[in-house]
């Protein structure tokens, strides 16, 4: 059993991770700072609040957890918040991270898994993308997390910390358990706005542009079960525990679905009408974001198991009903 610390442990994709790293025997101590994340959501281990903006809170945290491993989910995440406050983005993205690896290297802490993101391709010239994509970002998250990128590289090259890096696509679902699930304030996924509009909690879905060039009018994004997408966090981690060398990687499907395509799906889940409104593109969304995930299957043995656009809203839609997180 290896102790891990996890950033951002009790946000969506981290709270998953910790009952990922919980099923295969590991220890996750969760640290975060609680203004986006519920602190029901951390249910598998011990939590410490602070802030990776605060150097001493984290120098703590490492003299107490000891931890193996990091695992780095705490970000800003908003495309269209990084559009309005670039400021905001490359403190709290790239100067929390450049502390979070600072602490691991006074600790002598070599390993992290990153959460990384589609977003550091921009608009991308080749479909599915793979690994070898250009990585031009389009927005200040997306350049926040590329500089994360080039960050790990040079920890690595001075201080030998390893990393494995996980560029998502779009991550929907929740835990088959229902224990946890997802839930932001405000909300801005897509599928769990779509939810909420199907539940009554909002009068409609809007749909944010009509006129990209795709069949339907709509943007197409790959999706991936955030349940799938936890597992190659934990294959990634036992594999540098192992001493395996660092890893730049897609997680997702190959598999795109445009927004109306996943309202449309919602319908037949839900099986009940989901009012919507149409409204102009944000700004910073690309068209078409679809990868080529092989590689991530022939290096970790990964499999998308969970994948399908039915059972991801299913699952959304039966965590929903249990009730959602309060504050």
């Amino acid at each position: 059993m290896a102790r891990i610390l996890v950033t951002g442990g009790a946000g969506y994709i981290g709270a998953h991770g910790c009952k990922a790293l919980r099923a295969a025997g590991h220890e996750p101590v969760v640290f975060d700072d609680f203004r986006t994340g519920w602190r029901q959501a951390v249910k598998f281990g011990e939590r410490i609040e602070g802030d990776l903006l605060d150097p001493a809170a984290l120098a703590d945290a490492f003299a107490r957890v000891r931890p193996d491993a990091v695992m780095h989910f705490a970000a800003l995440s908003d495309v269209g918040e990084s559009m309005r406050d670039p400021a905001l983005y490359w403190r709290n993205n790239v100067g929390g991270t450049l502390n979070l690896l600072t602490a691991m290297h006074d600790a002598g802490v070599g390993a992290i898994v990153f959460s990384s993101t589609a977003a550091t391709y921009g608009e991308p010239e080749e479909d599915p993308i793979t690994e070898a994509a250009p990585q031009r970002p389009i927005n200040p998250y997306g350049a926040s997390k590329l500089a994360v990128e080039a960050m790990l590289t040079d920890f690595e090259r001075a201080h030998g910390i390893r990393s494995a890096v996980f560029r998502y696509f779009n991550v929907a679902g929740a835990d088959e358990d229902r224990e946890i699930g997802e839930h932001h304030v405000p909300e801005t996924h897509l599928v769990p706005n779509i939810l909420d509009a199907a539940a009554g909690a909002r009068e409609a879905i809007t749909v944010n542009g009509t006129d990209y060039p795709t069949p339907d009018g709509t943007c197409i994004r790959d999706y991936v079960h955030v349940m799938d997408l936890v597992d190659a966090h934990v294959l990634a981690t036992d594999r540098l525990l192992a001493g395996g060398d660092s890893l730049r990687l897609n997680l997702g499907t190959g598999a795109g679905f445009s927004v109306a395509e996943v309202v449309a799906a919602a319908r037949e889940v839900v099986g009940t009408e989901i009012p919507v409104e149409y409204g102009p593109r944000r700004p910073g969304d690309p068209v078409r974001l679809v990868c080529d995930g092989s590689k991530a299957q022939e290096i970790l043995g990964w499999r998308p198991r969970r994948s399908e656009m039915p059972r991801m809203i299913a699952d959304a839609w039966a965590w929903r009903q249990t009730g959602r997180f309060t504050a």
